[in-house]
């Protein structure tokens, strides 16, 4: 196959033993993938950690949940909130060889032996992760955190289980909450008007809804085309619309890019939680505030002067300066080429003709052929 990351290059004695600092009582917040790979990394450096996570089981935003909020457009500040924004048929985008962490890769077939695996398969690979590294221990369970305040020198962070609440003070506090659960929503002239139904993808589940209805799906990110292919099944009319009338000349110039598409979030976030680590433990220290103020606002003019909205400021389309920035911090090496590779690929065949038929790709023949 190919290289993982490794991190054998990082001592085993936790970082806070070898520069006879204290170790840090720390709480992070979600137990998705960022919350475990933090979990994880914080623990290895000799932390105390505890995970918070409202839900009743681990794996973030790959815990599937039938259920679907009251308000369809998740607008009414009332509505139960819903924390999934799965499909029931919903697989990834990248194929599992790009997947695992650096020591833990995404190998193990649990039922579906398809190279972009299902939402299920990802979940049982999170929960094997957990229970390989000590993780489940740490994590509350059932426990949403709703206050965090910074009093003197220690954080108060303030939790609810049921109807019970209660106050700790930690030395650190981490925030792993995913940004797949708000829904954002468009705004158009004359829309709450409109008599028809209205519904955001976060509260899409099947297809069965749109029985012989016209449809008209707004956007065009991966969520907006798997679920127009999956609607188009059984609707009347499937209409997909962007905001972009140059859409197609679009694509067919990003096709024609070879190099540095989106680094897939579990490298990158196993990355990025191994550099906080070195941060707690006193092995990396941060700029002055101002420092880092200065470097943002220069980031936001640049994101302006090209035309970005400010949203997209974590977007990492086609960097990977990146990720290879924390490796090299890290004393690792960068991105592994094989991973460049395929992750090059998924964008090819993404903006090609054949992008509908992207999950089918046989990844392993296509890797055989190239090396």
């Amino acid at each position: 196959m190919f290289t993982y990351i490794s991190n054998s290059s990082l001592s085993l004695t936790p970082f806070c033993q070898l520069l006879s600092m204290p170790c840090l009582n720390v709480a992070v917040i979600g137990a998705g993938v960022g919350g475990l790979c933090a979990g994880r990394e914080l623990q290895r450096a000799g932390h105390r950690v505890t995970i918070f996570e409202k839900q009743n089981q681990l794996g973030g935003t790959w815990v599937y949940d039938p259920r679907v909020e009251s308000d369809p457009l998740s607008l009414d500040p009332k509505r139960e909130i819903i924390h999934s924004s799965l499909y029931a048929s919903l697989r990834t985008n990248f194929p599992r060889h790009v997947m695992g962490f650096s020591d833990f890769p995404f190998t193990k077939i649990y039922e579906d032996s398809r190279a972009f695996p299902s939402h299920e398969e990802v979940l049982r690979f999170l929960n094997d992760f957990a229970e390989q590294f000590g993780l489940v221990e740490l994590t509350r369970l059932n426990t949403e955190v709703v206050r965090v305040e910074l009093k003197e020198d220690e954080w108060v962070v303030e939790s609810r289980m049921g109807e019970l609440t209660r106050e700790e003070a930690f030395d650190a506090v981490v925030v792993c909450v995913g940004h797949h659960t708000e829904p954002r929503v468009a705004n158009f002239p004359g829309i709450e008007k409109w008599p028809g139904k209205q519904i955001h993808s976060h509260n899409y589940r099947n297809n069965k809804p749109f029985r012989d209805q016209i449809v008209v799906v707004i956007g065009a990110g991966p969520s907006a085309m798997d679920i127009s292919i999956e609607i188009a099944k059984v609707a009347r009319e499937v209409h997909l619309s962007t905001r972009s009338s140059s859409m197609l000349s679009k694509l067919a110039i990003f096709a024609k890019l070879n190099k540095h598409p989106e680094t897939t979030g579990i490298p990158l976030m196993e990355l990025q939680a191994k550099w906080l680590s070195l941060v707690l433990s006193g092995q990396r220290l941060l700029p002055s505030k101002e420092t880092m103020m200065a470097d943002t606002e220069d980031f936001y003019k640049s994101l302006e002067l090209r035309g970005i909205p400010i949203r997209h400021t974590h977007s990492l389309v086609m960097k990977f300066e990146y990720p290879n920035w924390l490796a090299d911090q890290l004393g690792l090496p960068g991105i592994d080429e094989q991973i460049k590779k395929i992750q090059g690929q998924v964008f090819k065949i993404l903006l090609s003709s054949e992008g509908s038929d992207l999950r089918e790709w046989d990844v392993d023949s296509w890797l055989d052929s190239i090396n």
